[in-house]
């Protein structure tokens, strides 16, 4: 009888280390299933997340403007230009002549004498590719500068950065008194570089 009994506890001891040690096996397994020991593995969404961004290139951006708006007297470099409270303002949508083109003396003539003792305010559009503030400039009674140089017809209208808005106010005969402002438009700087010759070969030979 005591025999049976120390079997039968023998054989209890190897049934439950039998069984606990199956367990032990089912979770080493799962564990190393289930990722605890391993790199986890990455979803496609979750490996795009994780790519590291391009680099940035600022050869290819232009910086915002400090401000959005600049208020004060203004001095005028050209036609289209003006400098208000130290920063250099390009006139909205509009072309004026260069200094060095015909009527260029004059459409700067013209913007001195409509800025003269006036509080010019200029709402900020954007920064051209010189690195000028483009801004959208007016008098104190309201009348838009771009507008009143095109009416003068010592500008025209730039629709590529205006969509057209000062076009209608173009005097008759703008584009071609100011046709070297419109070759520039029609991307024909050949046209500039030839005037420039022109111009550079008179000085020599005065």
């Amino acid at each position: 009888m005591e025999i049976l009994i120390v079997f039968g506890l023998v054989l209890a001891v190897a049934v439950y280390l039998a069984i606990r040690s199956n367990r032990l096996g089912d979770t080493t397994t799962s564990s190393s299933q289930s990722g605890v020991n391993e790199k986890p593995r990455l979803t496609t969404n979750q490996r795009q997340r994780t790519t590291p961004p391009q680099s940035f290139d600022p050869d290819h951006t232009l910086p915002k403007p400090d401000v959005t708006i600049l208020a004060g007297s203004a001095y005028v470099v050209d036609g289209d230009t003006l400098v208000i409270k130290k920063t250099q303002v390009r006139l909205f949508g509009v072309d004026a002549p260069a200094m060095n083109h015909p009527y260029g003396k004059k459409a700067k003539s013209a913007l001195v004498s409509l800025c003269k003792g006036q509080k010019i305010r200029a709402e900020v559009t954007e920064q051209d590719t010189h690195g000028r503030t483009v801004a959208k400039c007016y008098l104190e009674d309201g009348r838009d500068l771009s507008a009143e140089m095109v009416k003068l017809g010592l500008a025209i209208d730039w629709p590529k950065f205006s969509g057209g808005k000062y076009r209608s106010m173009e005097m008759p005969d703008a584009r071609k008194k100011l046709w070297l402002a419109n070759a520039r438009q029609n991307g024909h700087m050949g046209l500039w570089k030839q005037y420039e010759a022109k111009q550079m070969a008179r000085k020599m030979n005065d």
